[in-house]
């Protein structure tokens, strides 16, 4: 056991699962709580989104949709949470999959994680180019006037340039920068809820808020009595709760950066769901409060289902009100976007240092900082290409009346809530089917896992499945007014992605990839066993 002596707890677990440290321990509880809070980030999803929540549904989407979805959220997080503890490595969800279920569960698991991470950066950084354009429309007429897709796709561009600049410096950097976006997303959001209470003039009525609902999704002619408002419409809507709350994962990824990781990343998963549950939840509220009313005295619901939250604040305040809440939800989806990436990149890293990424010694190199920055480059410029179809402008509505709907936004956002969750899903399924054989880390569920884990599982499945379907009747084949624009690609991305990792690892993969490779040798590893057993 000399040989073991002069490492930390965290190295020793760290050993025993096979792994020499390699990457800087230099992030506190606090800051693995920080990097999931700031990739969930309230301020990014619940203002990016909310269009998809009030059009498909209306108030009550929002209003009843966001907590009871957000307790399901909940619950695979805490399922995520005994298993981080158990594992607590950068591989992260494909690692635990590696460990249960096998080589080809890892395989398979690893990428739709990184599918989703990757797609996630990119809604992110796309939400935050719309907002940073947004507010500086706020400030110049001209500017405004002169609005086009390609104009924020090239501020998306910088955002993402940037985002990876700051990435690649320092791994530490990351670690102070995520702490500052705590408390940005906790100050932000409550003066956005103080301005959205005291400011504007008018306020929605409680029946409004928690009662009213209404389909501008082009289904069932708009009406919200019919059996396909209430299972097709209004769970479409509920993308807005599913979408914001994710990316909590990054708490696993961070894992071989974070001190005490078997208790500080398990609390970071469910902390982070749960603190930004609450928080978004009286945001979103606020939101519809404020809805203002149009020129016939009644909620203008065509003006806020056409122009976004955007509306709400410029429409029910002045421009300089409206533009301080765009720049505070602009700045946090920026940190969220450097959050996003630095998950990302941790993922390349792991997945590659496995060698399953094509190219794997160059992503899995770190440089001088020990920060994986020819990974953080990669998931920058894949970012980009996969939202290159937002440059096509989609009208659900009419030249007079246009109801201009970001379907390719709603595409990589769709494609990483299901890659994501569909990642989840394998390790949490396989932990239920282990049962009490699964060894369990210092932070874990008991006996709770028995329902726990299958009541995530099938949260899970049911969600992607809506989010694979049209967004439109426009998008439906066989449809009077259907054109590709309208599509929602998220099942092109992800199916065809399975289909693509089903053909590699049955020609190839399954011959070379034999999971997770560790960076000890045998003796060792088995040493950091014995050291746990006998604590």
């Amino acid at each position: 056991m000399s040989d073991l002596s002069h490492l930390s707890e965290d190295e020793r677990l760290l050993a025993e699962l096979g792994y020499k440290q390699e990457l800087s321990r230099n992030w506190s509880g606090f800051s693995n709580f920080a990097i999931s809070f700031s990739i969930i980030s309230i301020l990014a999803g619940c203002f990016t989104t909310f269009g998809q929540g009030f059009n498909n549904g209306g108030p009550v989407a929002i209003s009843w949709g966001w907590p009871i979805i957000s307790m399901f959220i909940l619950i695979i997080g805490f399922t995520m949470s005994e298993l981080v503890s158990a594992y607590p490595t950068s591989g992260g969800i494909y690692w635990w999959a590696s460990k249960m279920g096998g080589a080809r569960a890892g395989f398979f698991t690893g990428w739709l994680n990184l599918i989703g991470l990757i797609a996630v950066t990119a809604s992110v950084a796309y939400g935050c180019a719309t907002f940073i354009d947004l507010t500086l429309s706020t400030f110049s007429t001209s500017y405004a006037g002169g609005y086009s897709l390609t104009r924020v796709f090239l501020i998306f561009l910088v955002v993402l340039a940037l985002a990876a600049i700051l990435n690649i410096f320092s791994g530490h950097l990351m670690a102070i920068m995520n702490n500052v976006s705590v408390w940005w997303h906790v100050f932000g959001a409550a003066l956005i809820i103080a301005i959205l209470i005291i400011v504007p003039d008018h306020h929605q009525s409680f029946s409004y808020v928690f009662t009213e609902r209404f389909n501008n999704s082009g289904y069932s002619g708009g009406s919200t009595d019919t059996a396909k408002y209430w299972f097709l419409v209004l769970p479409l809507g509920l993308l807005l709760t599913q979408y914001t709350i994710t990316g909590f994962d990054a708490s696993a990824h961070l894992s071989e950066e974070t001190a005490s990781a078997t208790k500080a990343a398990a609390r970071g998963i469910w902390q982070s769901i749960f603190y930004s549950a609450i928080g978004g939840w009286i945001l979103l509220l606020c939101f519809l409060f404020a809805v203002p009313n149009g020129a016939d005295g009644k909620p203008d619901n065509a003006g806020v289902g056409g122009g976004g939250v955007a509306y709400i604040f410029t429409h029910s305040m002045n421009e300089s009100w409206a533009s301080l809440i765009l720049f505070i939800s602009a700045a946090g989806q920026f940190f969220c976007t450097t959050a996003c990436m630095t998950s990302a990149s941790r993922m390349t890293f792991a997945f590659s240092r496995d060698g399953a990424v094509p190219g794997s010694r160059l992503w899995s190199k770190l440089s001088a900082s020990k920060v994986p920055a020819n990974a953080v480059l990669l998931a920058a410029v894949v970012s980009a290409i996969i939202t290159l179809p937002a440059l096509v402008q989609v009208n659900l509505g009419t030249e007079e009346e246009p109801l201009i709907v970001p379907v390719a936004f709603y595409a990589v956002v769709s494609v990483a809530v299901i890659g994501l969750y569909l990642a989840f899903l394998v390790p949490i399924w396989l932990r239920w089917r282990m049962g009490d054989a699964f060894r369990v880390g210092s932070w874990n569920n008991g006996s709770k896992y028995k329902w726990m884990n299958l009541v995530a599982v099938i949260e899970i499945a049911v969600i992607c499945i809506y989010f694979i379907l049209p967004f439109t009747p426009a998008a439906v084949p066989g449809n009077e007014n259907f054109h590709w624009k309208y599509v929602n690609y998220a099942p092109v991305l992800t199916l065809g992605s399975l289909v693509v990792l089903a053909i590699w690892w049955q020609v190839s993969a399954r011959k070379w990839f034999t999971g997770p490779k560790t960076t000890l040798d045998g003796a060792l590893a088995d040493m950091g066993e014995q050291w746990r057993d006998g604590h």
